[in-house]
């Protein structure tokens, strides 16, 4: 289920990345944005998506260890630390 919504996601975010790029090179052949502009606009964009990708995942790994310690899971380290006694 957590893959289906991740692969979801990340379908989307590239979809949404196609139609920006058609976009973007749209406005460059009417000329209403340079070839700079737009380079600065897709690099500045890219780089905001990967910074929410990077929250997105933190967000997902906090709510799976919630998750598994609600479920009172044995985490690594609780199996190591037993291996160790």
């Amino acid at each position: 289920m957590i893959k289906d919504i991740l692969y979801t996601g990340l379908g989307g975010a590239v979809l949404l990345k196609e139609r920006i790029d058609e976009e973007v090179k749209k406005l460059e052949e009417r000329g209403k944005l340079s070839k700079e502009d737009a380079d600065k606009f897709l690099e500045k964009l890219q780089t905001r998506g990967e910074e929410e990708e990077e929250k997105l995942k933190e967000k997902i790994k906090e709510a799976l260890k919630e998750v598994i310690d609600e479920m009172g899971l044995a985490t690594k380290a609780d199996i190591e630390a037993l291996k160790e006694k």
